[in-house]
C-alpha cells in the first residue's frame, strides 16, 4: 500500500446550531413572569490548516469524513446553549482544494494557511430575546441553523526547493538517497518511482529539501504516462535539477534529453523555463569525468556538472552548487513569513425559478428569518415577515417576475406570493 497520496476528497460538515428555548419565569409570588427562554450554542467551525509536518493525502483516502460538534440547546432561566468547538483538518503544504465542479477555491501554500471549508449554524434565539413594547409575552424562538455539508477534491502540489527532474531510471532516486536521509526504492527499470520523495540535504549550516520527481517521457505535458500528475509536483519548486544520462541505454544523447525535457516543461507550464536550474551529468563513472564539459555526446550547456551518484564522486559540488543556488532564488522570492486567513465571503439572498409559478429564495440570511419555532403562531409568523422585507425578498422576488398567487419556498417553509 502506497504511503504517499496526492489526490483525495473530503466531505466536510460543520456543526448544527441549538435551538433557543420557549419559558417564562415561574416563581413564588411572581404573577405572570416574562420570557426568559436561552439562546442555542453556535455549531462548530471546519478548518482546513495547512501543516508542514503532514506529508501526504493519505488520512483522507480511506475516511474522507470530518465533522465538528454541534452546539446545544438553551434552555429556561435564561441558560444559553454551549457552542461547539470548532475543528481544524491538517493537510499539507501546498494543498489545493477544489469544488466537484474543479473550480479552485483556495491554495493553501504556506504553513499556517487556514481556510473555512465548513461555517458552523448560528444558535437560535430563545424568547427573551424577542421581548419588546409591542410583544410582551413571545411564545416563539429561532430554531437553530444547519452547519454547512459539502464534498471537496483536494490536490497536492510538493512545497520542495529542488526538484530533480529526467527521464526514467537516470538516476534520481540514488541521487537522493546519497545525498539524503530519504530511502526511496531503487531498481535497474524504468518507473521504479512512481511517487514523489522528499529529502532533506544538508551542507555545513545549509539546508534545503530536494524532492525525487517520477520520470517523465516525451508527451508528458499533454498527459501521457501520467505527465500531469508528475509535472504538478515541479510547479512549486525554487530551483530545478535536470538529470540528464551520459550513459544512456537508448542511444537518446544528453543533448537530446535536455532538449525534450525543457520542450515538455514549456508546454506544461512556460514560468518553469525562467525557474533557477543546475543541469547535472548523471553516471558519469560509465564514460569518465572529462576535465571541461561540452565534448562530444554532452549536453549543450557550459555549465554542466557530471557526478556518479554510484561511487560519490561529484556529489559535493553539486550539493554545494544547489546550496548557493537556492540561497539566491529563496532571497528573490521569500515565501510569506505570516499565514493567510480565507473566508467566503458572506452569501446575500436570491431568488430562483422553480418551476411553473414557483420560486424559491435562497441564502443563508432568508433560511434564518423563516427558522423559527412556530410559524403558526401570529407574533411568528408577523415577525419572519418583516424580517424577509428587510432582507430584500419582496423586491427580489418582484424584479425577478413573481405574480400574485405563484408558489415561493423558503427552506422548509412555502407560502403564496402577495405583492404587498
Amino acid at each position: 500500500m502506497s504511503g504517499f497520496v496526492d489526490e483525495a476528497q473530503l466531505h466536510v460538515k460543520a456543526g448544527d446550531g441549538g435551538a433557543g428555548a420557549v419559558s417564562f419565569r415561574r416563581e413564588a409570588h411572581v404573577a405572570k413572569g416574562g420570557p426568559d427562554g436561552g439562546d442555542g450554542g453556535n455549531g462548530g467551525d471546519v478548518w482546513m490548516v495547512a501543516d508542514r509536518n503532514v506529508a501526504s493525502l493519505l488520512g483522507f483516502r480511506d475516511h474522507p469524513h470530518r465533522k465538528s460538534q454541534s452546539g446545544t440547546h438553551g434552555a429556561g432561566k435564561g441558560r444559553h446553549g454551549r457552542s461547539g468547538p470548532d475543528l481544524e483538518v491538517l493537510v499539507p503544504e501546498g494543498t489545493v482544494v477544489r469544488d466537484l465542479e474543479g473550480e479552485i477555491l483556495v491554495d493553501l501554500s504556506s504553513e499556517g494557511d487556514r481556510w473555512l471549508a465548513g461555517q458552523g449554524g448560528q444558535g437560535g434565539k430563545g424568547n427573551a430575546r424577542f421581548l419588546s413594547n409591542r410583544r410582551r409575552a413571545p411564545s416563539f424562538a429561532e430554531q437553530g441553523e444547519t452547519g454547512e455539508e459539502r464534498w471537496l477534491n483536494l490536490e497536492l502540489k510538493l512545497m520542495a526547493d529542488v526538484a530533480l527532474v529526467g527521464f526514467p531510471n537516470v538516476g534520481k532516486s540514488t541521487l537522493i538517497s546519497r545525498v539524503s536521509a530519504a530511502k526511496p526504492k531503487i531498481a535497474d527499470y524504468p518507473f521504479t518511482t512512481l511517487e514523489p520523495n522528499l529529502g532533506v540535504v544538508r551542507l555545513d549550516d545549509q539546508e534545503f529539501v530536494m524532492a525525487d520527481i517520477p520520470g517523465l517521457i516525451e508527451g508528458a505535458s499533454e498527459g501521457k504516462g501520467l505527465g500531469h500528475q508528475f509535472l504538478r509536483h515541479i510547479e512549486r519548486a525554487r530551483v530545478l535539477v535536470l538529470l540528464l544520462d551520459l550513459a544512456p541505454i537508448d542511444a537518446r544523447s544528453p543533448l537530446d534529453q535536455e532538449r525534450i525535457l525543457l520542450e515538455e516543461l514549456g508546454r506544461y507550464q512556460p514560468d518553469l523555463l525562467r525557474r533557477p536550474r543546475v543541469v547535472v551529468g548523471s553516471r558519469a563513472d560509465l564514460v569518465g569525468f572529462p576535465e571541461a564539459p561540452g565534448g562530444d555526446g554532452w549536453a549543450g550547456s557550459e555549465d554542466l556538472l557530471p557526478i556518479s551518484a554510484l561511487t560519490g564522486e561529484g556529489l559535493r559540488p553539486l550539493v554545494g552548487r544547489l546550496a548557493t543556488v537556492v540561497a539566491q532564488a529563496r532571497a528573490d522570492r521569500p515565501r510569506p513569513e505570516r499565514y493567510a486567513v480565507h473566508r467566503p465571503e458572506p452569501a446575500g439572498v436570491r431568488v430562483e425559478r422553480d418551476g411553473e409559478r414557483a420560486w424559491v429564495v435562497l441564502g443563508r440570511p432568508a433560511e434564518r428569518a423563516v427558522a423559527l419555532s412556530d410559524l403558526t403562531n401570529a407574533e411568528a409568523l408577523s415577525y419572519a415577515q418583516g424580517r424577509l422585507r428587510r432582507l430584500g425578498v419582496d423586491r427580489a422576488l418582484s424584479r425577478a417576475g413573481a405574480r400574485e398567487g405563484d408558489r415561493v419556498r423558503i427552506a422548509g417553509f412555502s407560502f403564496d406570493y402577495a405583492p404587498d
